[in-house]
């Protein structure tokens, strides 16, 4: 291609004051409606819930062109793929694994318990939920660091039942890809399912009754909670789904933010904006800054650099659609409003005492500190997380972690003292509120 189809549009915020609502609307987004994806995913949840192993098949053949004989991965199949993959790529995985498993272990929320008054004690347990569903993409990318990232932070927080599925491939013999295999086999994944799309959120949320010899009564049994990024069709049935089985998020195109001054490195700024757009069309760039000279000459360079790019269409769609552009703001002060209120996925700090700026944000899904530090390391190697909220979604959640696959309970233990202690006061509380039972099950206790 000669020129760029597209050019990110610049808006300029510097002579306005606008409000975190007028933020909202001003800045760009992804066009994206989950409630039309809905409407095609609802029956075939459904169709999966009733039908099982059977529909699945047809349901592959459809949309990934290849019906699997193995729905279920064989175990020779995992073998194979470890022992065949690149000893470059395994000792990268090897070495994200190692580092991504530190930093997760160190997450691990601690029990503690409380005494209250003589007899009166509440403690409370973190106990890890039984079994949990993990989806690795398989459409525009092979996805073998969110293998890592999926299963490294459940084994952290010790669930011990993990299912994973990813789409076949017809090119693989209705397999997943192999380096999504060799990574499950590197990680001691042995539950590995070549489903894809809603049906293999469907299949994880209800189970799938087997059609086959091989698939057994049951083809997958159920799960407590699904984690992993996908399509607009996969959040659509993950939100369906929410409340049969717990979610991590409702995963959208993914995008960063990077607030820069006149400091920034133009190529540092250009490649990373170009990086987070050769994942999807609808992914997301956003450049945060308060140098008109910086915004021109990123402007320029970029197009350059994505015509260069080896998914080159797929950025320029990207760089030039509503959910990219270049934002001026007045000072460093607004810039930190502006990116607050976008609540970027990967948010990239490239000013002057970028720290300083960095320990101020208040919304993201993580936050990458100085010219060192791109988003491609947070998505391999940093040893944090790379699935993480999109969408604004990181003003109220977190990206994925120990926490994901965890739940919090109560033990309350008093004695007779404890409670007798507190039974005029309960008894008080129960008529005040017109459940008089309430109170009458504490006196039944020392009534002789």
């Amino acid at each position: 291609m000669d020129t760029l189809v597209h050019v990110m549009k610049r808006l300029d915020f510097s002579g306005q004051s606008l409000s975190p609502r007028e933020l909202l609307d001003a800045l760009p987004r992804a066009e994206v409606s989950v409630d039309d994806a809905a409407q095609l995913v609802a029956p075939i949840l459904d169709g999966v819930r009733t039908r099982g192993a059977a529909y699945i098949r047809e349901l592959s053949e459809k949309f990934d062109g290849v019906s699997p004989e193995h729905l279920r991965v064989p175990a020779t199949a995992l073998s194979e793929a470890l022992e065949t993959l690149d000893p470059t790529v395994r000792s990268a995985l090897e070495e994200a694994i190692r580092r991504v498993r530190a930093v997760h272990a160190a997450q691990r929320p601690q029990d503690f318990s409380v005494e209250l008054a003589d007899g009166a004690i509440v403690r409370q347990r973190w106990i890890p939920v039984q079994r949990v569903g993990l989806y690795v993409p398989g459409g525009l990318a092979v996805y073998p660091s969110s293998v890592v990232m999926n299963v490294v932070a459940a084994q952290e927080a010790g669930v011990q039942q993990l299912a994973v599925t990813s789409p076949p491939q017809k090119a693989n013999g209705g397999l997943p890809h192999p380096t999504i295999l060799a990574a499950c086999e590197l990680l001691g994944v042995t539950e590995v399912y070549a489903v894809g799309g809603a049906q293999a959120i469907g299949m994880l949320a209800y189970g799938a009754r087997g059609s086959e010899p091989q698939d057994g009564q049951w083809l997958c049994d159920p799960v407590n909670v699904i984690t992993g990024p996908g399509n607009v069709f996969v959040a659509a049935a993950k939100r369906m789904v929410q409340g049969t089985v717990g979610i991590d998020a409702e995963a959208g195109p993914t995008e960063i933010a990077i607030l820069a001054d006149e400091t920034a490195q133009i190529d540092h700024v250009v490649y990373d904006l170009v990086s987070q757009a050769e994942h999807d069309p609808n992914a997301g760039s956003v450049l945060v800054t308060t140098s008109v000279k910086l915004a021109d000459a990123v402007a320029e360079r970029i197009e350059e650099v994505a015509q260069a790019t080896k998914h080159a269409e797929r950025v320029q769609v990207a760089l030039g659609g509503p959910q990219s552009a270049i934002v001026l703001v007045r000072d460093l002060e607004q810039g930190l409003e502006v990116v607050n209120a976008y609540g970027a996925e990967h948010l990239e700090i490239q000013t002057r005492e970028a720290s300083t700026w960095a320990n101020r944000v208040t919304n993201a899904g993580a936050i990458f500190v100085g010219p060192y530090s791109p988003v491609s390391l947070g998505d391999y190697m940093a040893g944090s997380n790379h699935v993480l909220p999109t969408g604004g979604c990181a003003a109220f959640t977190s990206g994925l972690g120990v926490h994901s696959f965890v739940k919090a309970v109560q033990v309350i233990e008093y004695t007779e003292r404890g409670l007798q202690d507190l039974s005029t006061r309960i008894i008080a509380l129960s008529q005040a509120e017109d459940l008089p039972a309430h109170g009458e099950a504490v006196a039944a206790r020392f009534s002789k």
